[in-house]
Parts: C-alpha cells; sequence; structure tokens
C-alpha cells in the first residue's frame, strides 16, 4: 500500500469542487486516511515548493496557496501515486483530457485546483511538511475486501 498526499488548492475550495474531487478517489478505491482543512502559512508554502524557487512562477504560486484555505488529504491504497496522477490529469485544465479531474473543472494554466506527490520519495516528504505524528491513520474499511484481491500475500 502507498500513501500519497493531495492538496485540493485555493481555486478548489472556493469553487465549491472538494466533494466531487474526494468522491472521485473514494469511487476509485482510495481510502482517505488523513484529512486537514487549512490555511498554508508563508513557510510553509515556500518549504513546499522549495524546488521551484527562483523560477519566474513561483512567487505568483507562493502567493495563490496562501491566499485562501486548501484541503490536504492523505490517501492510501495500492498504487496510490500513479492512481492519483491519473485522476488528476494534465498539470493544465486546458490540456487535460475529460474525465480527469482538471479536465473536467479545470481550463486555466494558472490554476490548477490539485496537487498531488509525484513519487514515493516526495510523497514521504510531502506528507510529513503537512501531517504530524498520528494525523495520518491505520484503519480497515469494511469493504477492503471488494477493492481488492486478498487471497494472496499482497492486495491487488
Amino acid at each position: 500500500m502507498e500513501t500519497t498526499l493531495i492538496i485540493l488548492k485555493p481555486d478548489a475550495v472556493q469553487r465549491g469542487l472538494m466533494g466531487k474531487i474526494i468522491t472521485r478517489f473514494e469511487d476509485k478505491g482510495l481510502q482517505v486516511v488523513g484529512a486537514k482543512f487549512m490555511q498554508i502559512s508563508g513557510d510553509l508554502a515556500a518549504r513546499h515548493y522549495a524546488s521551484h524557487e527562483g523560477k519566474p512562477f513561483y512567487d505568483g504560486l507562493v502567493a495563490f496557496m496562501t491566499r485562501s484555505p486548501v484541503l490536504v488529504l492523505a490517501l492510501r491504497g495500492v498504487g496510490a501515486i500513479g492512481i492519483c496522477r491519473k485522476l488528476m490529469g494534465a498539470t493544465f485544465g486546458s490540456t487535460a483530457e475529460p474525465g480527469t479531474i482538471r479536465g473536467d473543472f479545470g481550463v486555466s494554466n494558472s490554476f490548477n485546483l490539485i496537487h498531488g506527490s509525484d513519487s514515493p520519495e516526495a510523497a514521504e516528504h510531502e506528507l510529513g511538511l503537512f501531517f504530524g505524528q498520528g494525523e495520518v491513520l491505520d484503519w480497515t474499511r469494511a469493504n477492503e475486501a471488494w477493492i481488492y484481491d486478498l487471497s494472496g500475500d499482497e492486495p491487488e
């Protein structure tokens, strides 16, 4: 099982899309194991987007992410990182395929609704930025055996 970080950005929150987006992840079979509605500080945004520091869009990105609340999620499942990235779609709504979150809800090349970790290493780092000890839970869903084939050594 993988756990990944998802951020529903200020535009998703302000447009009232949180429930619709969470539903897509849950309908796919991913498990919400952490959730936090929060206002990101300038310091946290700077740490989260440190790899973009110095790029032309960096200051605008930090300002955008701190302008309104966000919903931060920890999602778990087999191949969760790749599944989430496919559900999110291409970075820009104008080029994202229909059926993806960005393709169905986005048109902007600046506001792209959602962030998702792009690797296990990034997920571990990002989860540590947004969730403290004990805030990502291990719990068993009653329907787990209907989502994954649990007959072998590993769920699939």
